[in-house]
């Protein structure tokens, strides 16, 4: 089977790789580390105790593995912890986030780098965020003796669906992973219905909730708010991982309200790093004072106030979020099907998004039956929204509170999903 997987993904290669090229040359980017994740080559590990492998697609799921790191080395301080991503933008914050631990990008899921990888590592567990179902990488660490678990499991209707078409691959896929750690009853559903056993199923709800941050005064917040110069009468309207057209979006509004709330500051933070000199050509022709997060880390420009603040950095949006008393969250109007709404909530903040959610519909569905979010369907909307958070105190008041209180019910799922991966250790 693996020799087959290999075919199968040498050809899809060949038929992409004009796309790659495009895209590459189209935005400027280069495919860095490609030919070590088509290899396995990863450097050598300098500590030789045994060893939990956590993978990670890309920031979010980088972002929601930090507490349960945390408690797995409380759990088990002989073992250690290393980290592998997918994307670039996730590597580049695994980095930054877990050093001094051993991080790396994950192989491509060819056996020959797959088998160079696990035999490099010798992991005992191998650790999948949400739905990192990777044939080769299962398979062949199943094959090893190394336990596997996907934690935080979700698998959306659509994932679902695509699943099912294969027929008795998925099932012959899911046998091989040890436990499924999922969010939802409806997850579980999903999992057992492609074949999944009753006993490899625990429920434990999302590891995001676990992973927000509900307090507005800590070091990381402080210290950005100190950065852009915000003062205790600005009232912040931050729009975060947004896509086109949504950066205009929230811009029109700001421009719409400023004028009657001049202590009104929009802060926009892009999803994608190459969108970042986009999104800055836009505020210049909007003829708007902004700023660049990256010129704030010079000491003569920090503190110095725009109304405008463009987030070009990767990683910070979760404390950006503490700063903000009105949230819009982006991907929600466009082709993404939404971003994690549960950072803003957490620090109560009156919290909007669009209707395209479909990434985070058990979240939504949560929020919208505590009022504690608001679904916002266009630009004129999102405007409205923003004029009533700032002119109706009650209403942002009360929606903060409900925001903070359902994520504050939903606690616990790091504890839950680290003592299921006791059981395998």
């Amino acid at each position: 089977m693996t020799y087959l997987l290999d075919l199968v993904y040498v050809l899809l290669l060949i038929v992409i790789s004009p796309w790659f090229a495009w895209q590459a040359w189209r935005t400027g980017k280069s495919r860095r580390g490609l030919a070590a994740r088509m290899s396995g080559q990863i450097p050598d590990r300098i500590q030789q105790n045994p060893c939990i492998w956590l993978h990670a697609v890309s920031v979010g799921e980088v972002n929601l593995l930090q507490p349960l790191i945390a408690d797995l080395e409380a759990k088990f301080p002989g073992y250690e912890c290393v980290v592998s991503s997918t994307t670039e933008s996730g590597f580049a914050l695994a980095q930054k986030k877990y050093a001094p631990r051993y991080v790396f990008r994950c192989p491509l899921d060819f056996s020959w780098a797959v088998r160079r990888v696990l035999a490099r590592l010798q992991p005992k567990l191998l650790v999948l965020a949400e739905l990192e179902l990777w044939p080769n990488l299962i398979t062949l660490a199943h094959r090893e003796g190394v336990k596997i678990a996907v934690v935080n499991g979700r698998l959306s209707s659509h994932s679902f669906r695509g699943y099912r078409r294969t027929g008795p691959f998925a099932r012959w896929l899911l046998s091989h992973i040890d436990v499924l750690v999922v969010q939802t009853q409806e997850f579980a559903q999903r999992f057992r219905d492609l074949g999944a056993k009753e006993g490899q199923i625990y429920l434990a709800g999302s590891l995001k909730f676990d992973g927000a941050s509900t307090d507005r005064d800590n070091e990381t917040t402080r210290q950005l708010v100190a950065l852009a110069g915000f003062t205790e009468e600005d009232v912040v309207f931050l729009a975060g991982s947004t896509q086109e057209p949504e950066e205009r979006l929230a811009l029109a509004t700001f421009q719409t309200l400023a004028a009657e709330h001049p202590y009104l500051r929009l802060v926009l933070v892009p999803r994608h790093p190459e969108r970042f000199d986009e999104v800055a050509d836009m505020l210049d022709h909007a003829g708007v004072a902004w700023r660049r997060r990256s010129e704030l880390q010079n000491s003569e420009s920090a503190g110095k106030q725009a109304p405008v603040l463009l987030v070009d950095s990767v990683g910070e949006l979760w404390a950006w979020w503490g700063s903000a008393q009105i949230a819009y969250v982006g991907g929600s109007m466009g082709a993404r099907e939404g971003q994690n709404m549960i950072e803003p909530a957490a620090y109560g903040a009156v919290v909007s998004f669009g209707p395209r959610t479909r990434n985070f519909r058990d979240v939504v569905a949560a929020l919208l039956a505590a009022d504690a979010a608001i679904v916002v369907q266009d630009g004129q909307e999102l405007t409205r929204f923003v004029r009533r958070a700032l002119e109706d105190d009650e209403f942002a008041a009360n929606y903060g509170r409900a925001a903070q209180r359902l994520v504050a019910s939903q606690l616990g799922a790091t504890q839950r999903t680290a003592d299921v991966l006791s059981q395998l250790l």
